[in-house]
């Protein structure tokens, strides 16, 4: 079983870069596809970006794509998300998943982190 940490959010301005990173332990991360996930306040949980188990392939939000990008260093066993041009509706808090699905993009996703917070002012 893998457990999953995030850390880097924090209160950056609209226009401004934002990378938050999400940290394994107990397993290597080559074991697993990733993908991260926000949720604003009142909102539900959404999808935001994916990547396969050895990080070929990515995908993404449609509100997110050209400005984020998401990436994977197993021997650092840490997925990053770098996030660029952040605007006020980025606001949420960012949470990272590992998925047991050997190919292709993750459709399910078995741990979950705590979370971290990106606050995007005016």
């Amino acid at each position: 079983q893998v457990q999953l940490v995030e850390s880097g959010g924090g209160l950056v301005q609209a226009g401004d870069s934002l990378r938050v990173s999400c940290a394994a332990s107990g397993r290597a991360l080559s074991s697993y596809a990733m993908g991260w996930f926000r949720q604003a306040p009142g909102k539900q949980r959404e999808f935001v970006a994916a990547i396969t188990r050895n990080g070929g392939r990515t995908s993404y939000a449609d509100s997110v794509a050209g400005r984020f990008i998401i990436s994977k260093d197993n021997d650092k066993n840490t997925v990053y998300l770098q996030m660029n041009s952040l605007k006020v509706e980025d606001t949420a808090v960012y949470y990272c998943a590992a998925s047991n699905q050997r190919y292709g993009l993750p459709r399910e996703y078995d741990y979950w982190g705590q979370g971290t917070q990106v606050t995007v002012s005016s």
